[in-house]
């Protein structure tokens, strides 16, 4: 496990994971909504790499995507913004999200050693199984990162075996079935299967997509060891792409109160 997520969670706190777009809606903003998000506390940042078909995504954060490509955002952006947070923050664990795409163009040996020479601490691919990730993995495992994995409410015991058998850093457990930012999590259905996770695996586990205000941070974090809020950080950018100011004033009270919410 990378040492900036261990430590993450050495105390028993319920953790933020906060995700947003690199690169949206400009290289610039996107490094000070960073740096907004940071002073406030999120325990986790989480940065997507843009991507032209990101299936996973609603359509915020696929307009994210497109917003950030269109100003010229690609892989190199990316790793100059992370390395902007590292030259600031060594703490904060940095996770990249995105689609394997991105990673085998760029070529899996290059990738893995330039994020490890910036500090990035796990990835999360959403399109990434785990009976094709051997050669990331191993790769990533040589340089301490964590390559994080993803469960959904249909995924079965037997799969659970396999996901869990070789994931690190934390479980990211996805509350719905489908895109980001479209339903709400279900909780009572979370409060069945998250208790059925952990007999698989010691790992934290994270609950991500349709977690919207500090009432649901504060639900579901009764039964995980923390939250992912995406969408609804990406939409406060998208709503105030003409007022600079005004997003990042609602960035910075949204990212307090759910931070509230993880007490």
């Amino acid at each position: 496990m990378s040492d900036r997520i261990k430590k993450i969670f050495e105390d028993n706190s319920k953790k933020l994971v906060t995700f947003v777009t690199g690169g949206d809606p400009d290289y610039t903003t996107s490094k000070e909504i960073l740096d907004q998000i940071i002073e406030k506390e999120a325990d986790i940042i989480e940065i997507g790499m843009p991507f032209s078909d990101p299936m996973a995504d609603g359509p915020t954060i696929q307009l994210a995507s497109k917003r950030a490509i269109d100003n010229g955002t690609n892989l190199e952006t990316i790793f100059k913004i992370c390395n902007h947070i590292r030259e600031k923050n060594f703490s904060i664990p940095i996770v990249l999200m995105g689609y394997y795409n991105v990673i085998l163009h760029y070529g899996i040996k290059n990738f893995v050693d330039k994020i490890d020479s910036i500090g990035i601490d796990g990835l999360i691919i959403v399109d990434l199984q785990p009976e094709e990730d051997q050669e990331l993995y191993d790769s990533l495992r040589s340089k301490n990162i964590d390559l994080i994995r993803l469960i959904t409410p249909n995924t079965t015991s037997k799969r659970l075996s396999t996901i869990t058998n070789q994931a690190s850093g934390f479980l990211y457990y996805v509350t719905i079935t489908g895109i980001t930012g479209q339903k709400s999590a279900d909780i009572q259905e979370l409060k069945k299967i998250i208790p059925n996770i952990r007999e698989y695996s010691k790992l934290p586990i994270i609950a991500g997509f349709g977690i919207k205000d500090k009432k649901d941070v504060t639900e579901i974090c009764k039964t995980t060891d923390g939250v992912v809020i995406g969408s609804s950080i990406v939409k406060i950018i998208e709503n105030n792409l003409n007022n600079k100011r005004k997003m990042m004033s609602e960035i910075s009270s949204f990212i307090e109160e759910l931070k509230k919410g993880t007490k």
